[in-house]
């Protein structure tokens, strides 16, 4: 995490914060700690306060087997890329802490005395001022950030092995049909009712059980709370079988069908939402860990759109540690960390979610009020447009030579013809039949049919 300092009149504060998880590539930590850095200064440059300076915080738990200064030495070039990627921007790192399993070393003090080479105990929790105002406050401790990402990273136990057979079956069936633009839109379809359906079950479930309306951000207190969501995580997981999680998952894929996921962050909608994107998270087993960027992303952008930004934060950085590249995580991560209100992505969605409830209305509202016959032409605009091309195909009946002469008027009572009458009583007359002009009344009758029919569908 890197915090922005800004010191104005002698008195210093904090400015903004960009959080990142760290990746487990280290071939990725240089363009990650260039975009980390860039999104904290240029954040702050576009809100008028350049920030004077920056400290780094580097937190990881140890590893199988690895000791908590092992990390340190580990994370140590991590934070030479940070400090020299605000270096570059003219930012210095007047700070950079490692802290791992209860203690902290300091990557910029030299001094032995004052940072030993086996780090400094951190405080007790629960004891310090600051833990005593937030109490008073009313915030809540929601567990270690381990307790916290178990909530979201891939299953490891047994039924990991069924999972991934589900993705492998359901991928050979599902995929094709994403790529082929005539049944992308089908998948769309079967995979948003398929998780309108779980996120039912999941609200059924909460009020079977007689607890509380689902909330997006649990209030949950300490170890007990961590244990209890924990236990909702396994009910969830329980509602959920493995091929319907492959279906979701695989068709969250597309990037259209995930957009329009994005719609259900508030309301009745968000609760459900969020726990099905956390269980779709945890189903993202083996060779499918890239998937999770997409259900991650999803979560991430709920929790934020709740309020919850510790949440929100801590998935958008696992989902980029599944997929670095993944945009729709990018933006919002750097949004989130920027301290941008997220009212106005969700005045996007919601306008998108109008707009197309109101398309689908005026089409519902077209396809019933003109069918399509069997011969695929529609009813009464096909009636009405063939009524109108017969009548004007009408020749007058003519006698003698003159029927033979192009452009003649036929002469007698065979040549005179009553004029018509409209609906309203009025006479209409009409325009005597050119027989040798080929664009005459079939010409005419052709384009009376066309408006006829444009204006049928207009309405």
């Amino acid at each position: 995490m890197l915090a922005a300092l800004h010191d104005r009149d002698g008195r210093g504060r904090f400015g903004g914060r960009a959080r990142l998880g760290v990746p487990g590539n280290a071939d990725d930590w240089a363009s990650v700690a260039r975009q980390l850095t860039e999104g904290l200064v240029k954040g702050s440059e576009r809100r008028g306060a350049l920030p004077e300076s920056i400290v780094a915080f580097l937190c990881q738990d140890p590893k199988g087997g690895e000791s908590a200064q092992e990390v340190m030495e580990r994370l140590r070039p991590l934070a030479q890329l940070l400090r020299t990627a605000c270096g570059d921007l003219d930012v210095p790192v007047i700070e950079a802490l490692c802290i791992s399993d209860g203690r902290f070393w300091s990557y910029c003090c030299p001094s032995a005395q004052c940072c030993p080479s086996d780090g400094t105990p951190m405080g007790l929790p629960g004891t310090s001022v600051l833990a005593a105002a937030a109490t008073y406050a009313g915030l809540q401790i929601r567990g270690s950030l381990r307790e916290f990402r178990a909530r979201l990273i891939p299953w490891e136990t047994a039924a990991a092995l069924e999972q991934e057979s589900a993705l492998n079956a359901v991928s050979m069936a599902l995929i094709p049909r994403i790529l082929d633009d005539e049944s992308r839109s089908a998948v769309a379809t079967e995979t948003l009712d398929l998780a309108h359906r779980v996120m039912r079950r999941y609200a059924e479930s909460t009020s079977a059980a007689g607890g509380p309306g689902v909330s997006a951000v649990p209030a949950v207190s300490g170890a007990a709370g961590m244990s209890g969501a924990l236990a909702a995580d396994l009910r969830d997981d329980e509602l959920l079988p493995h091929d319907e999680a492959a279906a979701l998952i695989l068709g969250l894929q597309d990037r259209t069908t995930r957009d329009r996921a994005a719609e259900w962050m508030e309301g009745d909608e968000a609760g459900p939402a969020l726990r099905l994107w956390r269980a779709l998270a945890r189903r993202c087993v083996g060779p499918y860990g890239e998937h999770a960027a997409a259900p991650l992303t999803l979560a991430g952008w709920v929790a934020w759109s709740s309020g919850d930004e510790l949440e929100a934060r801590e998935a958008l950085a696992m989902a980029l540690g599944a997929d670095p590249g993944y945009l729709f995580a990018r933006l919002l991560h750097q949004a989130c960390n920027e301290g941008l209100d997220p009212e106005s992505i969700r005045r996007c969605l919601r306008k998108e979610r109008v707009d197309r409830a109101d398309a689908e209305a005026i089409a519902s509202s077209a396809s019933a009020a003109f069918p399509v016959d069997a011969d695929g032409s529609s009813g009464p605009a096909s009636t009405s447009s063939t009524r109108v091309a017969s009548r004007r195909r009408r020749k007058p009946r003519s006698t003698g030579s003159t029927a033979s002469r192009p452009g003649s008027r036929p002469s007698g009572t065979a040549g005179t013809r009553r004029p018509r009458s409209t609906a309203d009583g009025s006479p209409t007359p009409e325009a005597p039949t050119r027989a040798g002009d080929g664009t005459g009344g079939g010409t005419r009758s052709r384009r009376g049919a066309g408006r006829h029919g444009t204006k049928q569908g207009d309405t």
